[in-house]
């Protein structure tokens, strides 16, 4: 899999996992066949490494790149050509949106959907639809989703991109609009969107905006390093994207003395997703 020329992106591996940066992206001109690049993300992306995190990652190592796959007529195929469409009469049937948001990489924001969608399901909505909206793609947690119950997963690579990284990403509102278009058109108890990356990284502001005209209100979940980047992150969403928090769950939260001060100092009810009782919170 491969980007186009100039394309820089960070990639992780993992949801539960300590941070396993990588950062690279493809040389000017493209890939050529016969070099030797780096295979940058678990999801298959390939081209020049940049720098990374000195943790061990599975997916990074050299790879010689031998050429690009072509239909019978030779021409170089592209993953946009195996995007989701939406079918003729699709419209949007109004299903609730729970939002999942991150103060950074590697702070639970998969262990929060995971946790959100097990409780939806324990309430008897056995119809909910996965969509992790930002980020690198990663197979492991589209598949985490499946295996917990989910009955549709999608990402970035169901629409035409394998990351949406860079944050300044051209083109990038279609593929988010497509995204919303599809997974708010198929039948549903509810809809979990997971944003990987940070809030402001990984266009997540751009993903927001499209959300926003379609859902005033998602219930949104905070997923936050300590009761300081909570409180930032409330802020801002608040202030300067018009959105309100309904919960904030992650590292900050680990220990009853973290989590009372992150739900005093954000106002906010504050849960350890996987001590606590979603439902009692968001529903």
């Amino acid at each position: 899999m491969t980007l186009a020329p100039g394309d820089m992106f960070i990639g992780t591996p993992g949801h539960r996992e300590s941070t396993r940066w990588v950062v690279g992206g493809i040389p000017a001109g493209g890939l050529v066949p016969g070099r030797k690049y780096w295979v940058l993300a678990d999801c298959g992306v390939v081209g020049d490494l940049v720098g990374d995190s000195p943790l061990e990652k599975r997916h990074l190592g050299q790879v010689k790149y031998l050429g690009a796959v072509t239909n019978d007529g030779r021409t170089p195929l592209n993953i946009r050509q195996f995007a989701a469409r939406l079918g003729a009469g699709a419209r949007d049937h109004g299903t609730p949106v729970f939002l999942i948001l991150g103060t950074a990489a590697e702070v639970g924001k998969t262990t929060a959907g995971v946790a959100v969608l097990r409780a939806l399901r324990h309430k008897g909505h056995a119809n909910v639809t996965v969509l992790k909206a930002t980020g690198t793609s990663s197979l492991s947690e589209l598949s985490l989703y499946l295996d917990f119950g989910a009955a549709k997963a999608f990402d970035s690579v169901d629409f035409g991109l394998p990351t949406t990284y860079p944050s300044d990403r051209q083109g990038v509102y279609d593929i988010f609009e497509t995204a919303l278009d599809t997974c708010l058109s198929t039948p549903a108890d509810a809809v979990v969107i997971e944003c990987g990356g940070d809030i402001l990284g990984a266009n997540v502001p751009v993903f927001l905006d499209c959300l926003k005209r379609r859902r005033s209100d998602p219930k949104i979940i905070l997923a936050a390093s300590d009761a300081l980047a909570a409180l930032g992150a409330k802020q801002l969403l608040n202030q300067v994207m018009g959105l309100s928090l309904n919960m904030i769950t992650g590292p900050c939260t680990d220990t009853p003395t973290l989590r009372e001060r992150t739900q005093a100092l954000c106002e906010t009810p504050a849960m350890n997703v996987a001590r606590g009782e979603v439902q009692k919170v968001l529903f």
